[in-house]
């Protein structure tokens, strides 16, 4: 019998999802995005709005887009602390999770103003588009409306199926046709869930000491009461 040792293992790494374009799994709900990032610099615009769902691939398009243009990632709560001039060094810029409703208006048409002055790019992401943001600044609403936003849609069902396979692959796991497909009809639309649900499915078959298919996928459904 095999040894079973080195996959045990596994149960004390990270599994750190790579973010690098040759990971990104492309579909009809994320290619609009990803041709844009990829034809930067030719943008319309100097400044551009990444919007959708949490887990719809935002973070990994900014990665994408990062590394082809030397950017820096500013998370939107520290805008206040930051020094914007330094955070604009690079000449290139991503400002992520921005939060409609808790956002510091000020400093961030500042940092608007000042990409503009320096000729920075900026990369904004958000669960919704800046035209949707209720923004009291009107200076700040107006340069807000000019900002092109790419929407990311939840991945359709091929894609999940894809994103599902790939998550499994990143934890050294090869599954079959009938977990992916029991997975896709049950789990929440969206890339979050798929990984919740890898990251569940390999935990508890390390702690059974069982194969991560199907039956341990109902198993684990059924005790739950999902």
């Amino acid at each position: 019998m095999a040894a079973t040792a080195p996959r045990q293992l596994a149960l004390a790494l990270e599994h750190t999802e790579r973010l690098t374009r040759e990971d990104f799994l492309a579909g009809p709900s994320n290619e609009a995005a990803l041709s844009m990032i990829e034809r930067w610099p030719d943008w319309p615009s100097r400044m551009m709005a990444l919007a959708g769902p949490p887990g719809s691939g935002k973070s990994h398009l900014a990665s994408i887009w990062a590394a082809q243009a030397g950017a820096r990632f500013l998370s939107a709560r520290a805008l206040p602390e930051t020094h914007l001039p330094a955070a604009l060094a690079t000449g290139a810029l991503v400002v992520e999770d921005i939060v409609d409703g808790d956002l510091d208006e000020r400093t961030l048409f500042h940092l608007l103003n000042l990409a503009r002055q320096d000729g920075a790019w900026l990369l904004l992401t958000a669960p919704t588009p800046p035209t949707q943001w209720r923004i009291a600044l009107a200076d700040l609403a107006s340069r807000l409306r000019a900002v092109p936003a790419l929407t990311l849609a939840p991945p359709d069902d091929a894609l999940l199926r894809a994103v599902i396979v790939k998550l499994f692959a990143d934890r050294q796991l090869v599954v079959d046709e009938a977990l992916v497909g029991y997975l896709v009809s049950r789990i929440e639309r969206s890339v979050a869930a798929a990984r919740a649900a890898v990251t569940w499915l390999d935990q508890e078959a390390l702690r059974r000491k069982r194969p991560v298919n199907r039956a341990l996928a109902a198993e684990l459904l059924r005790d739950t009461g999902l």
